[in-house]
């Protein structure tokens, strides 16, 4: 009985010491600033097959761009684009979704960042961009 009780005692101190020695990377969200946000139409060879015509879905094609800054010293990947797009009347153009879209990596410091996204075209522009954020993480996260 007391073997059997040293010998939980070590195996206990062994898996503590393990747990404390091996301590797998915490990838903490990261805040992008996102600016110098602007949009236009897309350009043809981009829009051709994704916009459809002469049906009464018809949507227009816009890239919208920026500068994305990275301040972590780190890349950061899988950066989740948010905001809200309106229309010239104030009516939401993607209805009850604020992610708009990803950049796959920023590298640390101020980088261009592009985005297409797809309006109806019953929505009349211009259109205004309001509350982008982005957030990614400084390493390998799995989807």
């Amino acid at each position: 009985m007391k073997f059997r009780a040293i010998s939980l005692f070590f195996a206990t101190c062994a898996i503590t010491i393990f747990s404390l020695a091996y301590t797998p990377p915490a990838w903490a969200l990261t805040q992008i600033k996102l600016s110098d946000l602007a949009y236009h139409e897309c350009p043809a060879e981009m829009a051709e097959g994704t916009v459809t015509s002469g049906s009464s879905m018809e949507a227009s094609c816009f890239l919208i761009t920026g500068k994305a800054e990275n301040s972590s010293g780190k890349p950061v990947v899988n950066a989740d684009i948010f905001g809200r797009i309106y229309d010239a009347d104030e009516n939401p153009v993607m209805q009850n979704r604020t992610r708009l879209g990803s950049i796959a990596e920023v590298p640390p410091g101020v980088s261009d960042f592009q985005i297409r996204i797809s309006v109806s075209s019953n929505q009349r522009t211009p259109l205004k961009l309001k509350q982008f954020k982005a957030t990614g993480f400084t390493g390998v996260v799995r989807r």
